[in-house]
């Protein structure tokens, strides 16, 4: 009887020990990881920047809104004008009422303002103000229609064969129907950023964490923080452009230099920013993992656009360079994506 009762101890004992070893097993925190691909976006692509080759792409011709995403084209078309001397950083811009009409995010700029080109530029890229944005384009082109003329133009030029632009912000239209809204895909908005990055000064600005607006102009300037949660939280990144629309989802258009090797990832669609961010972060990584030790270094073409290239003879306008297409590479498989070493701060 002893013996008996023994044993049922032993063997009552062992079923809880191994029940509450796999209780804390079960409450132990995991690490983080991304979100499975097919509900993570709608559509991804990684370039190799020095050479256009695709590393890894997924529905990349996948058309949604970008969003924000849309003031890069902005900001090449502005590049290009600077580059011809019709700008210069410093033209004053007199804010108008259409301006200061324009919703979403914004600097609240006012009719009785002006604010030097730059000053603009900064609020458009770090803020995402699309009131920046507005003024941006009418004070190029006359018109904000006349503007958006030239964004699709450039797109053409860039070989971007499935996108159209019909605002200089991204912003959706007031009967919120996606088709007549900015329109792009991951792949030719990935030769976009590629052709940024290679001939044009963006980084300067998309690489900025916080800024301040309106100094010297406004009594209180506002503080802007950059809508780019990986800027300083992840080696390497310095752009460049977020964005979010109802319609559009969450998208990121991302860029890192790592030992002198630059990578470009797109990623649109995303269900919320932490999901977008921490797919991005991988991308990142599986692109570089997936470069070839040796190889084409990152050399762009043009390091910045003259503030006004005609009052200087010896110094040459910044003449983009032709982009070349991108080419398909074979798929980086998927254990090659390094697991995420960190934690993505909140929604923005």
């Amino acid at each position: 009887m002893i013996f008996s009762r023994q044993l049922t101890f032993v063997v009552l004992f062992a079923a809880l020990g191994a029940a509450g070893l796999a209780a804390a097993t079960r409450a132990k925190p995991t690490r983080t990881a991304a979100p499975d691909n097919a509900t993570a976006y709608k559509g991804a692509i990684i370039l190799d920047a020095a050479t256009g080759n695709v590393l890894f792409e997924d529905r990349a011709d996948e058309v949604s809104p970008p969003a924000s995403m849309t003031k890069l084209m902005t900001f090449a078309v502005l590049h290009d004008k600077l580059a011809t001397g019709a700008l210069t950083l410093e033209t004053p811009v007199r804010i108008s009422p259409a301006d200061a009409a324009i919703g979403g995010t914004q600097v609240y700029l006012d009719p009785r303002e002006t604010f030097p080109v730059e000053e603009l530029i900064y609020a458009m890229i770090i803020q995402s103000a699309n009131d920046a944005a507005h003024a941006l384009a009418h004070a190029a082109a006359g018109s904000v229609d006349a503007f958006v003329e030239l964004m699709n133009a450039k797109a053409r030029e860039l070989g971007m064969t499935h996108t159209t632009f019909r605002t200089p912000h991204g912003l959706p239209p007031a009967n919120r129907r996606i088709t007549d809204g900015d329109l792009t895909t991951p792949r030719d908005f990935a030769l976009l950023c590629r052709h940024l990055v290679l001939t044009t000064n963006v980084l300067k600005y998309t690489s900025v964490r916080t800024r301040q607006f309106g100094a010297g102009v406004r009594a209180k300037p506002m503080d802007m923080v950059n809508h780019d949660h990986l800027i300083e939280h992840v080696d390497g990144v310095d752009g460049l452009k977020t964005g979010f629309t109802n319609g559009a989802g969450f998208c990121l258009s991302a860029t890192a230099l790592r030992h002198n090797r630059r990578v470009i990832t797109v990623v649109m669609g995303s269900p919320d920013s932490k999901t977008r961010d921490l797919k991005v972060t991988e991308f990142l990584d599986r692109g570089f993992a997936a470069l070839p030790l040796t190889g084409h270094a990152f050399v762009p073409v043009a390091a910045s656009a003259p503030a006004n290239p005609a009052a200087t003879a010896s110094q040459s306008p910044v003449t983009p360079a032709p982009v070349a297409p991108v080419k398909p590479a074979a798929s980086t498989p998927a254990d090659a994506a390094p697991a995420i070493k960190f934690s993505v701060p909140g929604k923005k």
